[in-house]
């Protein structure tokens, strides 16, 4: 018999998702002044905040998709079938894609574009231009976000949810017996520091890097499949729970271990961009120092972060809508306040807390409030909300 948790609202889950949406803001406010290029910079970028940034890709999506996972396993447990999946996952995660391509995504490619003085003129005038070609990124020339410039996430979300549906389905349905065989054997000691990285290796050996070079986050797209794999994993085994609990305090010992050891290697003398061997060494450290973080963050909150609040509940409710509207806001308050003639701290101050104030004012009267903004922004709307708790 497979041994999973009681199907229950999981606080520690919400908890972690509200954190995670928080540190994604963290870093996005820090990206105007990392060297990599990025929508709008500050005249003047730091190897430290690089350093910073390059440390956060390594975990961040990557917990993203783990807890996209355990939701998942929840939504699948609760047997609502295809059509009832199907339709939850378009409203909650494609619909604010596409009004995101259509509306705020727009913007953001207009702030880039005259952040690099590839355009003058007025927002107005930026839209016949919108259309021309693809976004692709940073440095693309063509202009047209489909993917909802940082809604990428949720577009792939999105795809692999019903992508693997039917996986996952039968998984809950039939195959217990996998699920709990593979939640055991990680369960043992040490293990799971060992099979939980083994598959991300497995396809930087097996796959064109070509094609595992496509993604955003720091990761390939073809990468989060795994983590998202895993999250459904682990929240459907009570003992490989209890053993990430139990060995939170490792995990964060080789988490910063081997940090350590790719951030020399990234920043070193020898990095990923040398040798083939060199590449897959580079690989190895990153991966296992991503999932020593994720256990890390995931233990601690199992055991810390398993009660409920108030705070909580408004916060989670809010998540969704703060993921959507915080880069926009950013980039908007971040276009005038790096051109201010005041200390580089100084900007990144006002920055993060004017755009946190703007974008939890932007939700809280706009958004939380009116029906036809909470369907567009991916949020059940008021009066669904009054039917469920009746």
């Amino acid at each position: 018999m497979m041994n999973i948790q009681p199907l229950q609202r999981r606080s520690d889950l919400d908890w972690l998702r509200v954190l995670a949406v928080l540190t994604i803001f963290i870093f996005h406010t820090t990206r105007f002044f990392s060297l990599g290029d990025w929508h709008v910079k500050n005249p003047d970028t730091y190897l430290s905040v690089e350093i910073w940034a390059f440390f956060i890709t390594r975990w961040a999506m990557p917990l993203f998709f783990l807890l996209s996972g355990a939701s998942l396993f929840y939504t699948l447990e609760k047997r609502r079938g295809a059509f009832s999946f199907i339709k939850d996952k378009t409203l909650r995660l494609f619909v604010p894609v596409v009004v995101a391509v259509f509306s705020h995504s727009l913007l953001q490619v207009y702030l880039e574009r005259l952040s690099h003085h590839q355009f003058s003129g007025s927002l107005i005038e930026f839209v016949p231009h919108y259309f021309h070609g693809l976004y692709l990124g940073v440095g693309s020339t063509g202009n047209f976000a489909f993917h909802g410039m940082h809604l990428w996430y949720l577009l792939i979300l999105f795809i692999y949810g019903l992508m693997f549906y039917p996986f996952f389905y039968w998984l809950v349905n039939r195959g217990e017996n996998i699920l709990g065989i593979s939640g055991r054997l990680m369960a043992k000691p040490g293990l799971m520091y060992i099979l939980l990285p083994l598959p991300l290796l497995l396809m930087k050996i097996t796959i064109n890097e070509a094609v595992l070079s496509v993604g955003n986050g720091g990761w390939g797209f073809l990468y989060y499949i795994w983590f998202l794999m895993a999250g459904f994993m682990i929240i459907s085994s009570k003992p490989l729970q209890e053993t990430i609990q139990r060995q939170r305090r490792s995990s964060l010992i080789l988490g910063i271990i081997f940090s350590g050891i790719f951030l020399i290697l990234k920043f070193g003398s020898v990095n990923e961009s040398g040798l083939p061997a060199q590449k897959l060494v580079f690989f190895v450290f990153s991966s296992i120092s991503a999932w020593a973080w994720i256990l890390t963050i995931t233990g601690f909150g199992m055991r810390y972060l398993d009660s409920n609040h108030p705070f909580l509940k408004y916060s989670n409710e809010a998540v969704i809508a703060f993921y959507i509207l915080h880069q926009p806001v950013i980039l908007c308050i971040g276009y005038f306040v790096i051109q201010w003639p005041v200390p580089d701290a100084a900007k990144w101050i006002m920055i993060s807390l004017t755009s946190f104030a703007g974008t939890m004012l932007l939700y809280e009267y706009i958004v939380r409030r009116f029906d036809i903004f909470r369907f567009l922004f991916g949020m059940k709307l008021k009066s669904t909300r009054i039917s469920d708790n009746k």
